[in-house]
């Protein structure tokens, strides 16, 4: 086991960002493959940490140790915090972080009665871009989620996010129709095509053993 207590730190699920006190603008991911990374890198005998957005947790291996977030806010500062405070080896970002927020989010319930509602979005901050600025000696896998879009200019954006964010590797992913497609670019290597979550899985961490 190449990876035998190495400290892994993952990121996995939506996050929220907030309209007023009770709605949120949310996305569709489900966290699954943060969990199928973690439940697969503690059996490698890895010391993992997930950061897990509102997502399903109930069956989790006890042995990894999960820290829940909803919003944005919560994602950002979980993910300075742990980087700042404990020595990890690894960290796979595989979150779907929220790309707006509202420029002002209500503080009490906006009226159901409005015939419109104008809502101004402005982007958020790119949590990955600051984790090499905190600890420079991190492995990082950043995930490049796009739709619509040839293999081509896939890779091509997650080379983008490789020489923006620092990365070490990126996880290229895209969903056509109910068909999953995945892509492990390392620079100039491109890996792939994984056809599920499992199987990228299986590559991921397999890309990472051979590093250390």
């Amino acid at each position: 086991m190449k990876l035998k207590n190495k400290r892994i730190l993952i990121t996995g699920g939506p996050t929220w960002v907030p309209i007023d006190n009770v709605r949120v603008i949310s996305n569709v991911a489900t966290g699954e493959t943060g969990v199928i990374l973690a439940e697969k890198l503690i059996k490698e005998g890895a010391k993992v940490t997930l950061l897990l957005g509102p997502a399903r947790n109930c069956c989790i291996n006890k042995k990894i140790r999960v820290l829940n977030f909803r919003y944005f806010n919560d994602l950002l500062r979980l993910m300075v915090d742990e980087v700042k405070q404990r020595k990890y080896d690894i960290l796979i970002h595989s979150a779907a972080v929220s790309d707006y927020c509202l420029e002002s989010a209500e503080k009490l319930k906006i009226s159901s009665n409005l015939k419109r509602l104008k809502l101004v979005l402005m982007p958020t901050p790119k949590i990955i871009d600051l984790v090499k600025k905190i600890d420079s000696s991190i492995y990082l896998v950043g995930f490049k989620f796009e739709l619509g879009i040839s293999k081509e200019g896939l890779i091509k954006r997650a080379l983008n996010l490789i020489r923006r964010s620092k990365l070490d590797l990126a996880v290229a992913n895209t969903i056509s129709g109910e068909h999953y497609e995945s892509y492990l670019v390392d620079h100039g290597v491109v890996n792939g095509p994984y056809y599920s979550r499992e199987k990228l899985a299986d590559g991921l961490i397999n890309e990472i053993a051979q590093e250390f």
